[in-house]
């Protein structure tokens, strides 16, 4: 009987090298290539400038006292900067805090306290969210305070503020400022530690984002995410003559690491269509800059696909790309491959704390495979899928999918429980997600298992009904989940957008699933919404329609097991 477990072997053996290492690998070898587009910007940099202004802004740092191990938060959009500040950091040995965008002020004052930074690079404001004015409201202090030199009742750690401004208001720094005030002993200490860092230091806190409690910082070394952007992007077959559109978050792995790093290990230009996902901005930069990889969540390429103005944009330069961050629907992947000239597209599946990319279909893996599944196990990567007691399930059985390797974090920041939660005593990070191995070795992912819904005694997957209903020609996207129920337990409940408002009803998709899926799958609960809740990086927050549903039928939870 072969047993769910698969090892991850490769040609090639994983690299030892730093972030800033790869950065002054990629100038030298590429010195004239293009490495950065930032559009929004007017942004167009070589290898050579890119390395030059990561050195420029890290010497800036060393110069303000900082050193090896302080953690340095960054709360921006997608900008040169955040870029530019990811390698400054690694040069001079900090550790780089990502802030998501999103935060309020609760979760800033949280995330920046729970890992002590010290310093915060920040941008002025971004969509509703005007950075400086929260800042000044949670350290009213700044008024009258020396900038470099803070003192905060309710940041402690925190000692420098830099604002990206040219004017920042009292108690920061300038961007600019920083990246001019490096002197020759900063750089001279810039080269000592080439020589001292370490591979398997940590580098990059993340926050999960969750669905209950607090966020938790995912601690990732160099050697986590450096091997995990090299093997995403050799997945794609990328070289120094590719040009990847990156419209997803750089705050988290899929910009950062799968983006930013796989590039530079590779020599690809990024390409940075706007600050934050944008369609419109997206289809013009594939078109404009002749891009080959596209980027995407699939709520991010459903709004791509069905932009009004889709077939005015020249896409035929695209031949790869990823799609991961969220299950990928089958009949929105047919459409990638199809009407968005990506006949080698990807699907990646991970987690942040995996550094993220586990499982990804490789550029010849027939369309079956990359519809139905999310490829195949990462080189030097480990995972075995096991049932409630912890046994390695049969091949083609469901279970929950453990993961083991150089990918897997060093830990929760400050949290030994936590980690010992996720992470067990043999190095298996326990992933929450229900997954199933075919014989040869193909990984589906059929769910969470706190998304499992069970309806009297039945145990029914939401993504089984997602895909199901995705056929329907008049839903563009849906979402099923479980509410609870006092006869069954729980039911089914559908979210549902349609093509056209107004064009259906929720007797015609009820009819729909009668007709072709068991009773007890069909959704006794049906919504028609505009959009979803969903994080920055485009991940669907279920349990928070979960919650609105509760509220609106004016029910509770019942079952605790």
């Amino acid at each position: 009987m072969a047993l769910s477990y698969v090892c991850g072997t490769g040609d090639e053996p994983l690299l030892y090298k730093t972030v800033a290492a790869v950065l002054e690998d990629a100038a030298a070898q590429w010195p004239d290539r293009d490495a950065l587009v930032v559009r929004q910007q007017g942004i167009r940099w070589s290898w050579r400038e890119l390395n030059q202004a990561a050195e420029r802004v890290a010497a800036g740092l060393v110069r303000l006292g900082l050193v090896p191990g302080d953690r340095v938060g960054i709360w921006s959009p997608n900008r040169v900067e955040w870029i530019v500040t990811q390698f400054a950091t690694a040069k001079a040995g900090l550790i780089l805090v990502n802030i998501n965008p999103a935060y309020r002020l609760s979760e800033l004052e949280f995330s920046l306290n729970k890992v002590g930074c010290k310093a915060l690079v920040v941008a002025p404001a971004f969509k509703s969210s005007n950075y400086l004015q929260m800042l000044a409201q949670l350290a009213p202090e700044l008024d009258g305070a020396t900038a470099g030199a803070l003192k905060l009742a309710r940041l402690p750690a925190m000692q420098v503020l830099i604002a990206m401004s040219e004017s920042p208001p009292p108690g920061f720094l300038s961007y600019e400022s920083v990246e001019k005030s490096g002197r020759p002993e900063d750089y001279a200490r810039l080269a000592q530690l080439r020589e001292e860092l370490q591979p398997e230091q940590a580098i990059n806190i993340q926050f999960t984002s969750g669905t209950t409690g607090l966020p938790k910082g995912a601690t990732l070394t160099h050697h986590n995410i450096v091997n995990n952007g090299y093997f995403v992007a050799r997945r794609q077959e990328l070289t120094e003559r590719d040009r990847m559109c990156i419209p997803v978050p750089l705050y988290h792995c899929f910009g950062m690491v799968m983006g930013v790093l796989g590039c530079a290990t590779h020599g690809a230009a990024m390409v940075f269509p706007a600050e934050a996902f944008d369609a419109a901005e997206v289809l013009k930069a594939v078109s404009e800059e002749r891009c080959t990889s596209l980027y995407g969540v699939p709520t991010m390429f459903i709004a791509v696909l069905d932009h009004p103005q889709f077939a005015t944009f020249d896409r035929s330069s695209l031949r790869t790309g990823v799609m991961a961050g969220a299950p990928c629907p089958v009949e929105v992947m047919k459409r990638v491959v199809a009407d968005l000239h990506m006949p080698e597209v990807t699907i990646g599946y991970g987690m942040t704390e995996t550094s993220p990319v586990s499982f990804q279909s490789r550029s010849d893996d027939s369309i079956e495979r990359r519809v139905s599944t999310v490829g195949t196990i990462h080189p030097h990567v480990e995972v075995k899928i096991v049932d409630e007691a912890g046994k390695v399930v049969p091949v083609g059985e469901r279970g929950e999918l453990l993961t083991r390797g150089y990918s897997v974090m060093l830990g929760y920041w400050d949290d030994a429980q936590k980690t010992s939660e996720s992470v067990d005593s043999r190095g298996w990070m326990h992933t929450g997600d229900l997954a199933t191995l075919d014989p040869a070795g193909y990984c589906n992912i059929v769910g969470r298992v706190k998304d499992l819904i069970i309806r009297g005694g039945e145990n029914i997957s939401p993504r089984e009904i997602e895909e199901f209903l995705y056929q329907h020609p008049k839903i563009q996207d849906v979402q099923v989940f479980g509410i609870p129920d006092a006869r069954y337990g729980e039911v089914v409940c559908a979210w549902i957008r349609a093509r056209e408002k107004g064009s259906c009803n929720a007797e015609e998709i009820v009819a729909f699933c009668r007709e072709n899926i068991a009773h007890f799958k069909v959704p006794q609960h049906i919504r028609f919404v505009d959009e979803f809740p969903m994080t920055v990086t485009g991940k669907i927050q279920k349990f928070v329609m979960r919650e609105r549903m509760m509220e609106e039928l004016a029910v509770r939870e019942e079952r605790t097991a």
